[in-house]
């Protein structure tokens, strides 16, 4: 079972099993982003794999800023999967990659099939390094809902699931509430296990869980 009540203070996150898979939902500026690369962090320091799926950011940054936020962590396993590659393939950048990190590029957000090879890749290659548990973030779904409809995004989503759950990892899918429609949202958040929502609220950042308990948690403090 994972553990993420560290990260978000909340029992209905205490015991997760394997193959879960999480969609984070919230208005633009909510810190959805933030608290999906901290759930994966939080998972490294107790020497768990992480695989971060960017729709934005290069993969230079995103492994530049992650090393920061896990900062002093040994023998760190990390995957990265750069959507927004001019080429396609494995490596990164023009150097070799160093130990404990696999890089593949893929040059759209929305070549899905090429994103989905490269998880599989990239879960193969920390599975091959001993992370025989870990968690993935993708960020963002809406960066892919630009580039293709909703019943494909949802497809993907609900195959990724199923390869997550046959690695034994968990998924945290980021997606802004406010680009799309309430019927896309329906639509996509029907291929998750559970939501957690994300708000501004009057005391500041806030959160509820929904769908991994009988009934939907009180908003709480992020």
């Amino acid at each position: 079972m994972y553990d993420l009540s560290s990260v978000l203070e909340n029992e209905a996150v205490s015991e997760v099993r394997p193959g879960t898979s999480i969609l984070i939902s919230g208005p633009a500026m909510t810190g959805k982003e933030s608290l999906a690369m901290e759930i994966l962090a939080d998972g490294s320091r107790n020497g768990d794999g992480a695989l971060v799926v960017s729709t934005s950011d290069s993969a230079e940054t995103i492994v530049e800023d992650y090393r920061d936020r896990v900062a002093g962590v040994s023998n760190l396993q990390l995957g990265v999967v750069d959507c927004r590659a001019e080429g396609s393939g494995g490596g990164l950048a023009d150097g070799d990659t160093p130990p404990g990190l696999y890089v593949h590029k893929v040059s759209s957000p929305g070549d899905l099939t090429g994103i989905g090879i490269g998880i599989t890749k990239c879960l193969e290659a920390l599975h091959g390094a001993g992370a025989e548990q870990g968690r993935m973030a993708l960020v963002s779904l809406s960066t892919m809902l630009t580039y293709t409809n909703r019943e494909t995004v949802f497809k993907f989503c609900h195959v990724l699931s199923s390869r997550l759950d046959a690695a034994g990892y968990i998924g945290v899918f980021t997606i802004d509430s406010g680009a799309h429609d309430d019927q896309t949202i329906q639509v996509i958040k029907q291929a998750f296990d559970g939501l957690v929502e994300v708000r501004d609220g009057e005391s500041g950042r806030e959160a509820r869980v929904m769908g991994l308990t009988d009934g939907p948690t009180d908003w709480q403090s992020l």
